[in-house]
C-alpha cells in the first residue's frame, strides 16, 4: 500500500483547471461580498436627507454591518474548522445577499440597520473560509498570488458599487443599488456542485472517496489508487480547541500582535472607505466626483494587491507588509492638503494599494502562520478582532464631521492607525508560526 503526502500532493500540483474555477468562483463571491458592505457608502448622503439623521447616526448604522461583520467572522470561522468550510461558506452568501436585497424595502434607518447587521454577519462569515480554501488548495509557490488576486476581487466589488452609485441613483432612486445584491445566489448551485472542504478535513473525517477525487484535480501528475494511504505532515496539530491553539506553541504574542494590526488597519480603511465620498463632497467637489474618489481609490487597491502579492512570494510578507503600512500613513496624511485633481487622484490610488492592498496581503499572512485545521478559527478572529477597528472606524468618521475639523486634521486622524498596524506587524515573531516550519520559509519571512 503506497501512502500520499496531501500536503505535499497540494504544495508540489501545478496551476491548472481546478484552480482557475476555484480562482473564479471565489472572486466572484468576494466582489459581491465588498459590494453589499461599501455600496452604503454611496447613498449615505441621501439616507441622510431623505431620513434626516446625523453624520453621527449615519456612521453608526454603517458600523452595524461591521459589528455583524466582526460576529460572522468569528463564530463561522470557528465552525468551519469544527464541520468543514463548504457549508459554512455556502450559509454566509445565503445571509449577506438575502438581507443586502432586503435594505432596498427598508421603510426607515432602524429597519434598515437590522438587515444590514445580518447582512454582515453573512459578509464576515465569507473571508475567512475563502482565503482558508485557497491556501488549502494552492500550490506553495502560488500562495500569496492566489490570495492577492482573489482579495483584489474586493477592490472591483467596490469599483461596482461606486459606478452603480453613479449611474443607477439618479436614474431609479438609491433603492436600485441594492437589487444588485440578490445575484450571488446564483452561484450557490456551483458552490454545492464544486467546492470541497479542505485535504486535512476530508482525511481526518474520513472522507477519503472525495480527497481522492479532489487530489487527483489538484495535482493531476501525481499517482493515486483505491489503495492509497493518505497522511499529512503539516506540523503537530493543537488538539482540542481551535481558539485556544491560537495562544499554545509561543504563539501568543504573534496572535495579539496581528490582532492590534488588524484592528487598526480595518479602523482606518473602514472608516475612510464609508466617509470619503462625504469627505470629499464636504470639502466642494460634486457627489459624482467624490464617488470617483472610491473608485480610484479600489482601483489603487486592486493594483497594489496584486503587485504586493507577487513581492510577497518573492521577498516575503511580513517585509513587504511594514513598509506598506508606513506608506499608507503617508499617503493619507498628504490627502488633507489642497492639491490639484492629478495629484488628489494620485494619493488616493496610492492610500488604495497601501492600505486595501497591504490589509489583503495580511490575510495570506495568517492564512499561512497557522496550521490547517485551525486556519479558519485564525483568521476569522484576525478578521473579527479587526472588525472591531471597523465598527469603530465608521462612527470615528462620524464624530470627526460632526466636529468640523479641518481636511488636515481629519486625515491625519485615520493615518496614525496605519503607523500603529506597521508596528504591530514587526513584532510578530515568525520562528514561532505553523509549528516553527515557516523559519526558512521566505513566503510568509
Amino acid at each position: 500500500m503506497s501512502k500520499i503526502n496531501i500536503t505535499d500532493v497540494v504544495n508540489e500540483g501545478k496551476f491548472n483547471r481546478f484552480h482557475v474555477g476555484l480562482l473564479i468562483c471565489c472572486c466572484l463571491i468576494i466582489v459581491f461580498d465588498m459590494f453589499d458592505l461599501v455600496i452604503y457608502g454611496s447613498v449615505i448622503p441621501i439616507l441622510m436627507k431623505e431620513w434626516s439623521i446625523s453624520p453621527v447616526q449615519a456612521g453608526a448604522i454603517g458600523s452595524y454591518g461591521f459589528f455583524g461583520m466582526m460576529l460572522g467572522a468569528i463564530f463561522f470561522g470557528v465552525l468551519a474548522d469544527k464541520f468543514g468550510r463548504k457549508n459554512i461558506l455556502i450559509l454566509s452568501v445565503v445571509l449577506f445577499s438575502i438581507f443586502t436585497f432586503l435594505c432596498a424595502f427598508a421603510p426607515g434607518p432602524t429597519s434598515f440597520s437590522f438587515f444590514r447587521f445580518i447582512a454582515g454577519v453573512g459578509i464576515g462569515g465569507v473571508l475567512p473560509n475563502v482565503i482558508a480554501l485557497l491556501t488549502d488548495y494552492s500550490p506553495k509557490h502560488l500562495h500569496n498570488t492566489m490570495v492577492s488576486i482573489v482579495m483584489s476581487a474586493f477592490s472591483v466589488g467596490g469599483i461596482l458599487a461606486g459606478l452603480i452609485g453613479i449611474y443607477f441613483i439618479p436614474l431609479m432612486g438609491w433603492t436600485s443599488v441594492y437589487w444588485v445584491a440578490a445575484i450571488p445566489l446564483l452561484l450557490i448551485p456551483f458552490m454545492v456542485r464544486y467546492f470541497h472542504d479542505s485535504p486535512a478535513m476530508l482525511l481526518v473525517k474520513g472522507r477519503t472517496k472525495e480527497l481522492h477525487f479532489v487530489l487527483s484535480k489538484v495535482n493531476d501528475k501525481v499517482s493515486l489508487t483505491t489503495d492509497t494511504e493518505f497522511v499529512t505532515t503539516t506540523g503537530k496539530e493543537d488538539p482540542g480547541s481551535p481558539v485556544l491553539a491560537l495562544f499554545r506553541n509561543n504563539r501568543a504574542l504573534g496572535t495579539l500582535m496581528i490582532w492590534i494590526a488588524f484592528f487598526m488597519c480595518l479602523l482606518m480603511i473602514n472608516g475612510v472607505s464609508t466617509w470619503l465620498p462625504n469627505l470629499m463632497f464636504s470639502a466642494g467637489y460634486p457627489l459624482g466626483s467624490s464617488l470617483s474618489f472610491m473608485i480610484v481609490l479600489n482601483v489603487g487597491a486592486i493594483i497594489g494587491t496584486l503587485v504586493l502579492g507577487g513581492l510577497a512570494d518573492k521577498f516575503g510578507v511580513k517585509k513587504v507588509l511594514v513598509p506598506m503600512f508606513i506608506m499608507s500613513a503617508v499617503s493619507l496624511t498628504l490627502l488633507g492638503f489642497k492639491n490639484n485633481m492629478v495629484i488628489l487622484y494620485l494619493l488616493v490610488f496610492i492610500t488604495g494599494a497601501c492600505t486595501m492592498g497591504a490589509q489583503n496581503i495580511s490575510y495570506s499572512f495568517v492564512s499561512q502562520y497557522y496550521p490547517s485545521l485551525m486556519r479558519s478559527t485564525a483568521i476569522g478572529f484576525a478578521s473579527g478582532i479587526g472588525r472591531i477597528g471597523g465598527i469603530i472606524g465608521p462612527i470615528f468618521g462620524g464624530i470627526l464631521v460632526s466636529l468640523n475639523l479641518s481636511a488636515q486634521m481629519n486625515f491625519l486622524s485615520f493615518a496614525i492607525p496605519g503607523i500603529i498596524a506597521a508596528l504591530a506587524f514587526s513584532f510578530v515573531p515568525l520562528k514561532y508560526g505553523n509549528n516553527k516550519k515557516i523559519v526558512n520559509d521566505k513566503n510568509i519571512a
